[in-house]
């Protein structure tokens, strides 16, 4: 299992507190620091049933430096938003556990990140 934190993200403390508390075997991984490919951003999207525009924080700066609220929300459009994903890490959504099973969750609440656990 990984999860993917941001440290400063309240959600991804608990998160791990809560991964801790349960014994789970899990790797760290700091994405704003070690950055997702775009291939990698892909895959974890194929592993959450999301598309890119799901797990993208559009209440930040960067994303309305970039409108992305304006973007089309489509096949067409899903690079762009993937290579915005990878270009401004901190879009995207926290915090992200790959399960053992080969799916993922965004684990935003205590349900989520026991849902990753089941897994």
């Amino acid at each position: 299992m990984e999860i993917w934190i941001n440290p400063a993200c309240s959600k991804c403390r608990s998160a791990v507190s809560l991964l801790d508390a349960e014994g789970a075997d899990y790797t760290v991984r700091r994405y704003l620091e070690d950055v997702p490919s775009e291939d990698e951003i892909r895959e974890v999207l194929t592993r959450l049933g999301l598309e890119p525009w799901d797990i993208t924080r559009t209440g930040e700066a960067e994303a309305k430096e970039l409108g992305v609220e304006d973007w089309p929300r489509d096949e067409a459009s899903r690079d762009r938003w993937i290579g915005a994903l990878a270009g401004h890490p901190k879009l995207i959504q926290r915090p992200i556990i790959t399960a053992d099973d080969g799916t993922a969750v965004v684990g935003r609440s205590e349900e989520a990140v026991r849902d990753a656990l089941s897994r």
